[in-house]
């Protein structure tokens, strides 16, 4: 493909995300993925060149764009080299046209950019959340350690115990190491969150949010297989995931319990007052997991954002019962909204006088309100709030 090519080809896949964003449909990586593969005359440089542009006029954008055009022009202003390419060549965009649209950049949304603001992410904070992501990986303690470890490429430790960073896109699922349960691609503030719940041999510890099961995992090597770990969520099909993760990763303590959305004790009555550790990881409206998904920004609406404070008042309520007496409740969230993060586990508190703030002694973050927040900009890890409370 020739470089206008690669270009129009773009505008076209942008047009395509920015109406499943609008209609709340495939995500981004999703429609890229579908594009290549019914494509195949795009080789691996077209299709590398393709998602490089697809996701920078994504990050040049605030509000969600009129067109793929006006994107990619918003793009441009950055770039004459692509300004060029809107010559009107064969298969390339068609030639400026006047005063044509230009989407308008920012960091979001106005309505969004305010809430941020509201929350002490601003500037250098807040343009950090539309950076390139690393890679980071978890040594996974049940198969290996992480100072005899060797792997193919090099790699720098990170404030996780048990976390290296690689070059963002290196292909690790191709290594032996990963295939052998070796590693485990989390990012380190993931991992960090998971070192809140201060996991121990031998306790019943449950993944209330588990999802595909990331954090479940690191658990369970924390936990050196020993004791119970409970892995549940309301999605059938990511939870069926976690299993052949697993066994990969040599974790034998997990047990998985599906959730009818809204019946959630009655799956778990057996466990209530039982838990060592309940780890709430709450849906969430993402803000901090924008430098791998910079398009959630054009997904989220007041609705949307009051459905998932509301499940995460659920969420943690339905935790609290969970916890024995000496038991600890860790919720994070990766938002870096207070009415998400410090607000929600302030009112927390507030409702439920059997719980107070635990301390947390984590390798990285600061305080806010009662708890911990990470940030791209400051920590170098996707944003978090994480906090801790024991029940008397």
């Amino acid at each position: 493909m020739t470089p206008a090519a690669r270009v129009q080809t773009s505008i076209e896949l942008l047009d395509a995300i920015i109406a499943s964003a609008r209609s709340k449909g495939a995500p981004a990586d999703r429609i890229l993925a579908e594009w290549f593969r019914s494509n195949r005359f795009a080789g691996s440089k077209d299709r590398r060149a393709i998602r490089e542009l697809v996701y920078a006029a994504i990050r040049a954008c605030g509000p969600v764009p009129e067109t793929g055009r006006a994107a990619m022009l918003r793009l441009a202003e950055t770039d004459e080299h692509i300004r060029a390419l809107f010559d009107g060549s064969n298969y390339g965009p068609a030639e400026l046209a006047g005063d044509e649209p230009v989407a308008a950049g920012g960091i979001a949304p106005d309505w969004l950019e305010q809430r941020l603001a509201g929350s002490d992410v601003s500037g250098a904070e807040a343009q950090a959340l539309l950076d390139r992501a690393p890679l980071d990986i978890r040594v996974n303690t049940l198969r290996a350690e992480r100072a005899t470890l060797a792997l193919p490429v090099e790699s720098t430790s990170t404030a996780a115990p048990n976390g290296l960073r690689l070059e963002a896109g290196t292909q690790v699922e191709q290594w032996p190491e990963w295939r052998e349960g070796k590693i485990e691609i989390q990012d380190t503030g993931s991992q960090i969150a998971c070192l809140a719940a201060g996991a121990q041999p031998g306790e019943t510890i449950i993944d209330l949010c588990a999802g595909g099961g990331g954090k479940t995992l690191s658990l369970a090597a924390a936990m050196d297989n020993l004791g119970r770990l409970v892995a549940s969520d309301t999605d059938r099909n990511r939870l069926s995931a976690l299993m052949p993760r697993a066994e990969r990763a040599g974790a034998t303590n997990i047990e998985t319990v599906l959730l009818n959305p809204g019946q959630e004790l009655d799956a778990l009555a057996r466990f209530e007052g039982q838990a060592d550790a309940v780890l709430i990881d709450a849906p969430c409206s993402g803000v901090g997991t924008w430098r791998r998904n910079p398009e959630a920004r054009w997904r989220l609406d007041d609705k949307e954002l009051a459905r998932l404070t509301d499940l995460q008042v659920r969420l943690l309520d339905i935790a609290a019962r969970l916890v024995k007496p000496g038991g600890r409740l860790v919720y994070v969230t990766c938002s870096l909204l207070d009415e998400e993060g410090a607000d929600q586990f302030d009112a927390f508190l507030a409702r439920d006088p059997a719980f107070s703030a635990s301390p947390m002694e984590l390798p990285a973050g600061r305080a806010r309100g009662q708890g911990i927040r990470l940030t791209p900009h400051h920590d170098g890890t996707d944003g978090f709030f994480i906090a801790r409370a024991e029940k008397s």
